[in-house]
């Protein structure tokens, strides 16, 4: 018996688990060129219409009545609550923001009988509203502006 046939003896199950990987290996990337594994990726190119800026707003929070003082929440353009105890009346707040939507509100109640709120956009008035009874309530509320 020669020599070579003596080693093919001894690692034919090693040779066989190799050209088995290597078909199997040559399969898998044969099946990636064609489902496009292998490609590059897209590239982005810029916009060819710019995004234009947003004019700034600004907003104007108001209340009045003949109370002294008044309990005051609103909602700032950026969604943060704000909270203001006994307030001396009139009151009146100015918000600038460059978001291209403004939804904002504001509340108001005072221990007189008569309140009012309004909330004035870019110089216009969106929501104005006054309350007569005990204890009044008010609010105030411009969705998209």
């Amino acid at each position: 018996m020669s020599p070579v046939t003596s080693v093919v003896k001894r690692m034919w199950l090693l040779l066989a688990v190799s050209a088995v990987a290597i078909v199997a290996a040559l399969g898998i990337y044969r099946l990636h060129r064609v489902f496009g594994a292998h490609e590059h990726p897209a590239v982005m190119a810029k916009a060819v219409i710019d995004v234009p800026l947003f004019n700034p707003k600004q907003v104007i929070y108001e209340v009045f009545g003949p109370a002294p003082t008044a309990r005051i929440a609103y909602l700032d353009p950026d969604a943060h609550v704000l909270q203001l105890p006994d307030v001396p009346l009139p009151w009146s707040q100015t918000v600038t923001t460059t978001l291209p939507a403004v939804s904002v509100n504001l509340m108001a109640q005072s221990a007189a009988d008569t309140i009012g709120c309004r909330i004035i956009v870019n110089g216009t008035v969106k929501d104005e509203r006054s309350v007569t009874r005990p204890k009044a309530l008010t609010f105030c509320q411009v969705t998209s502006a």
